[in-house]
């Protein structure tokens, strides 16, 4: 028996049309059209992130999540022998990152002395991406610390940046006794969006909105809120990786885990629990960040009061019990990419003073 169309998720309506449309992609690559040929000059990439290396070798963790079979990359980079500090950092991706994308702080650690563990979530780049999962910062915080079980890590210090720093206070909040320190990088989350008038947006309507973005779209919006209008040629290699998965053969199962892990976001503040926090923490803040989620659709009078890091991490330090607060005044959302020589050196700052 079929099932009504309008029993059926938007992901598999995409997917079925996709497919009831591929006979007629032949006969329109041979007729042929600049469109088409623009497009191929992108390299695309599958929903695993195929091709698209990153600076250091990959593992997987396979599991069983939700009833489902899933897998989860990630790195492990362990010191040179006779360098090990005895220390671990596990790095959390944001959510228009990856564990890939953490190449020079994974650098600045491994020389260091840290072991290293930089994971891909569920949902995100070189892991598995499901049509159903009940995605939460709680169900990803077990998933990673299952990992950390698996390879013997007792503690670490955890440090997200963007998303990844709701899902680092989250892990503290769930596995204090395994968390040495708390590190967050201009963390998304500080402020709660939908208490402060922001209107939801439906994952239907996310879906549609995250299909629709481009590699221009992701450069300009990049530039303006991770690089404070400002551009170099490295930042290139991150444009091309999210608009190579966005315009890839599972472009829809792609989007599809953006929209859930949106509303992840936007439904699950961390905020509010900042002052059950029993683990120093550490918060690195470029201040000219702006990352607001849901800033676009907000009133106008609000959006001016939203994403103001400058006022946002002083906040944050007030009510964390153990924060040291270092600011970065003329840096954006990703300093650690900015202006990677004077951000490391005040994160190893701040791991040794701990």
């Amino acid at each position: 028996m079929v099932r009504p169309l309008s029993t059926w998720t938007p992901l598999t309506r995409t997917l079925l049309t996709r497919t009831l449309l591929a006979g007629c992609i032949g006969s329109l690559a041979a007729v042929g059209s600049t469109g088409i040929a623009a497009a191929n000059e992108t390299q695309t990439f599958d929903g695993e992130l195929s091709g698209f290396e990153y600076a250091y070798p990959v593992e997987r963790l396979e599991f069983s999540s939700q009833g489902q079979d899933m897998q989860m990359a990630y790195l492990d980079v362990t010191p040179e022998e006779g360098s090990a500090n005895g220390r671990t950092v596990v790095l959390m991706h944001g959510k228009n990152f990856c564990a890939g994308t953490w190449e020079a702080t994974i650098e600045a650690l491994h020389d260091d002395g840290y072991r290293v563990i930089a994971p891909d979530q569920v949902g995100f780049c070189k892991s598995t991406k499901p049509e159903h999962y009940q995605f939460s910062f709680h169900q990803l915080a077990a998933n990673t610390h299952a990992l950390l079980e698996g390879l013997d890590v007792g503690e670490a210090t955890v440090m997200g940046h963007s998303m990844g720093g709701m899902l680092a206070t989250r892990y503290a909040l769930m596995y204090p006794e395994q968390t040495e320190q708390l590190v967050m990088v201009n963390p998304i989350g500080l402020e709660d969006w939908k208490a402060l008038g922001v209107p939801y947006q439906s994952i239907d309507d996310g879906y549609q909105s995250e299909l629709n973005k481009t590699a221009e779209d992701i450069r300009a919006y990049q530039e303006s809120t991770y690089y404070v209008n400002t551009w170099e040629p490295e930042y290139d290699r991150w444009v091309e990786m999210l608009a190579g998965m966005y315009a890839g053969e599972d472009k829809e199962l792609v989007a599809w885990n953006q929209a859930l892990t949106s509303d992840m976001v936007f439904t699950q503040p961390v905020v509010h629990e900042f002052e059950q926090l029993q683990v120093p923490t550490l918060l690195l803040i470029g201040e000219k960040d702006n990352t607001a989620i849901g800033k676009a659709q907000a009133p106008e009078e609000i959006q001016e009061t939203l994403g103001r890091y400058d006022v946002l991490g002083e906040q944050a330090a007030e009510a964390i019990p153990q924060a040291t607060l270092v600011e970065f005044p003329d840096l954006g959302h990703s300093p650690q990419i900015q202006a990677p020589e004077r951000f490391h050196e005040e994160l190893l700052k701040g791991l040794a003073d701990q």
